[in-house]
């Protein structure tokens, strides 16, 4: 590496920890931990997956989505946060996580992250954004918290708007004003950052505290403390579903940022090995007094604007972070609640992904309609439910695709090319030859879709059909279902006096055809690897043998 690449890669280090410390705290209210946890998830967990995953520009820390998971379900079980037993099984969410993730890669599983659907994603993240922004208003207006849930929550805040804590909101707002203000004016400088460190000296100075606006308190300073949390098999059972849960974003949104940044780049990178990368980053996070990590979209941009191009802007981070554990922990203990909440806010409101709704609601409405129902279970039911509902949905999206792929008739345009038309009866590549083009794989969920449409070419015809062709070569599977299928549509056609033939990959699927006896049958004179193979074969044979 040379020196200037270097140097970009210090100086992106260091922009990334000057963004990523206030967001990271503002990550521990989501979550319910204490503040220092969330400085710990850019600590250890950042440096392992620097040193053993394959991205090289991937970062790895605390994630709003994964942090809002963590949080619904352990109310829902009716912990309470920021206590022991709750700190505990945020750690033990980490390890459980962690080995999933181990698993994935014994078992070679980093393709499941291309199951979860961009549509669905965009949904879930816009649904976490909502939960997450809208969570924070009471503690910005400075009103307690009271009730279980997201509605519950929002209606107590609603009904409590009077008990408003005037200076808290006047803090938060201020707050917001930074943020938005240094975005549009100096989108690189660190606002976040300015707004933590004006608002933490002023709280110091002018004793915030005594005047009724609540702080964060002490925050302990040193490194993180290396122990295993307390372990049961009640407790891993406990926490295996939100842990499942946590694997399928983490994996499907570490997976989407880098590969994004390496076809950027050009580079390679292994879904497998940052499979690794990201399993120890969650078990040393689940060691090292904090909680679950994810591949960070917001990070991973912010080192790349700043010129980072390797893990060395990574390594500076947790340097930077490091000297803040050992040194500047004290000062962190003036900082109102209410600052954390406008970054939280705000952290919230950016992952409202606008864009990508209008995007898919202008390319598909049927998808912006899917995206729309994960985003509003995930505001409604809770986060865990919400991945749930985007995972069977992305899985649904893919059946629905192979149970009814596109289908057409062949035929010749005017310039004598081939081209495929919707398959209406009475289209024909020549007059008494159907060429029928089947765009997916032929198994048993849509074998009887294929016949049915098949059938209908011919028996609806307004003229005589001699040949059904099967233009089978984007057919990329036949199971034993389709097999019978196609045999029993062969001996139909047969009693109609139509012939069926297939045009075929030749290196693949007339194998197939021959395992399940339908070469034999059909006959391997009715086997074209070309659409002009074929039609020569059947101008050739109606020459040889007019019509009555």
């Amino acid at each position: 590496m040379n020196k200037v690449q270097l140097g970009s890669d210090i100086m992106a280090g260091i922009t990334l920890a000057a963004l990523g410390i206030p967001e990271v705290m503002g990550y521990t209210k989501i979550i319910g931990t204490p503040v220092i946890t969330g400085l710990y998830t850019i600590f250890l967990p950042m440096v392992v997956f620097a040193v053993f995953g394959s991205s090289r520009h991937l970062v790895v820390s605390a994630d709003s989505a994964t942090a809002a998971m963590v949080f619904a379900a352990l109310t829902a079980l009716s912990f309470v946060a920021n206590t022991p037993r709750y700190i505990e099984l945020t750690s033990l969410i980490a390890l459980v996580s962690g080995a999933t993730l181990l698993l994935a890669r014994i078992l070679r599983l980093g393709f499941l992250a291309d199951f979860l659907s961009r549509t669905v994603l965009v949904g879930f993240l816009t649904g976490v954004g909502v939960q997450v922004a809208i969570g924070q208003i009471h503690e910005m207006l400075g009103i307690e918290a009271n009730g279980h849930g997201f509605l519950r929550q929002t209606l107590f805040t609603l009904r409590h708007l009077n008990e408003t804590h005037l200076p808290s909101a006047l803090i938060a707002l201020t707050v917001v004003a930074v943020i938005v203000g240094f975005e549009f004016l100096a989108p690189r400088f660190p606002g976040a950052l300015i707004a933590v460190v004006g608002m933490t000296a002023a709280s110091a100075i002018r004793n915030w505290a005594g005047h009724g606006v609540r702080v964060v308190g002490n925050v302990p300073g040193g490194l993180p403390h290396l122990s295993v949390p307390h372990i049961t098999l009640s407790d891993v059972m406990l926490v295996l579903p939100i842990s499942f849960s946590c694997f399928i974003v983490i994996l499907s949104q570490s997976a989407a940022t880098s590969r994004a940044y390496a076809l950027r780049y050009r580079e390679n990178f292994s879904q497998n090995v940052d499979l690794v990368g990201l399993s120890l980053a969650n078990l040393v996070a689940g060691c090292s007094s904090t909680f679950v990590v994810n591949g960070s979209p917001t990070k991973t941009a912010i080192v790349d604007s700043g010129g980072g191009r390797t893990q060395w802007a990574h390594l500076t981070t947790a340097a930077v972070t490091l000297l803040v554990l050992l040194f500047l922990t004290k000062p962190l203990s003036y900082l109102p609640n209410s600052v954390l909440a406008a970054i939280v806010f705000m952290i919230g409101v950016k992952l409202i992904d606008h864009r990508g709704l209008a995007e898919v609601c202008r390319v598909s409405p049927t998808e912006f309609l899917l995206a729309l129902i994960t985003a509003a279970t995930v505001v409604f039911f809770g986060v865990e439910q919400g991945i749930l509902l985007a995972t069977v949905m992305s899985l649904l999206m893919h059946v629905r695709h192979g149970y009814r792929p596109h289908t057409g008739v062949v035929v010749r345009d005017s310039t004598d090319h081939w081209r495929i038309d919707d398959p209406v009866p009475g289209r024909e590549a020549e007059p008494g030859l159907v060429m029928f083009w089947f765009g997916g794989g032929l198994f048993y969920a849509n074998a009887a879709f294929f016949a049915d449409q098949a059938r209908r070419l011919v028996h609806d015809s307004p003229a005589a059909v001699r040949w059904l062709v099967v233009d089978a070569r984007a057919v990329t599977e036949m199971d034993f279902s389709a097999g019978r299928a196609l045999l029993e549509l062969f001996e139909d056609l047969k009693k109609a006096g139509v012939a069926l033939a297939f045009i075929v990959v030749p290196v693949r699927q007339p194998r197939v055809l021959e395992r399940m006896g339908l070469l034999e049958l059909i006959g391997s004179n009715r086997i074209f690897e070309s659409r002009y193979e074929c039609v020569q074969a059947y101008l050739s044979e109606t020459a040889a043998k007019p019509q009555s």
